[in-house]
């Protein structure tokens, strides 16, 4: 039976989604002390929601990225480079680092998203989970030893760790068709690390043990809706 079928006779239905998304993510921490647009490299994304209520969605998601943020191009400008962030400019050190995050949590929707008497189906939404993240990166500097100083324990640039992260963000869901539908998502991960760019105590005289690193992604996804009829138990 047709989605605005139920909607009309009123049975009870329970809905569940599965989409992928397209985006980018965006490092945060001791080489890009700032956000930057262009920094962003290329992600995806799949996930899978079941509605609980007509506002509570729980979703689990999968998320592959890489990163990469350098010193000298955190801005085109060498004088302000210079005056305003001395350290990257003396740094001048690059992280590359592939992720693969494993999340589940809410969404929360602020409209009725399958209430089919709508003209127009969408809705904004709120997302919150906890997440783990495996990463390896790859931390250099055109001087290797102002990171890696010949009297530490750490002298390898390559590492793979796993952490733990909260993935906040917002979105808006439109509805394309009875079933299939378009969304847009941006958010940040807070990571419980500060070892995500392998820039943690190695030489602290170049680097900030006490920052925590962050990582951002924004993307476009493509979702279908499955619908299923609840028959009252007699």
């Amino acid at each position: 039976m047709p989605a605005t079928a139920q909607q009309q006779t009123g049975q009870p239905r329970t809905t569940s989604e599965l989409g992928i998304g397209i985006g980018g993510v965006v490092y945060k921490g001791d080489i890009a002390p700032r956000y930057r647009l262009k920094s962003n490299r290329p992600a995806l994304n799949i996930f899978y929601k079941k509605d609980i209520t007509n506002a509570v969605a729980w979703k689990v998601g999968l998320l592959l990225g890489k990163i990469k943020a350098k010193d000298e191009d955190f801005t085109d400008n060498p004088s302000f480079l210079a005056r305003e962030l001395p350290l990257s400019m003396y740094r001048q050190a690059t992280v590359t680092t592939s992720i693969l995050e494993l999340s589940g949590g809410i969404d929360y929707k602020f409209l009725d998203y399958y209430d089919f008497r709508r003209p127009i189906r969408w809705t904004p939404y709120f997302t919150i989970s906890v997440a783990g993240i495996v990463y390896n990166n790859k931390t250099i500097a055109q001087n290797p030893a102002i990171i890696y100083p010949t009297d530490t324990d750490k002298q390898q640039a390559y590492r793979t760790g796993f952490a733990l992260a909260v993935p906040v963000g917002a979105g808006v869901k439109y509805a394309l068709s009875e079933r299939w539908n378009l969304g847009f998502e941006a958010g940040v991960r807070v990571l419980f690390t500060d070892a995500f760019d392998n820039l943690t105590d190695q030489n602290e005289q170049v680097m900030n043990p006490n920052s925590r690193d962050l990582y951002f992604y924004n993307g476009v996804s493509i979702s279908y809706t499955f619908y299923k009829i609840n028959c009252p138990v007699k």
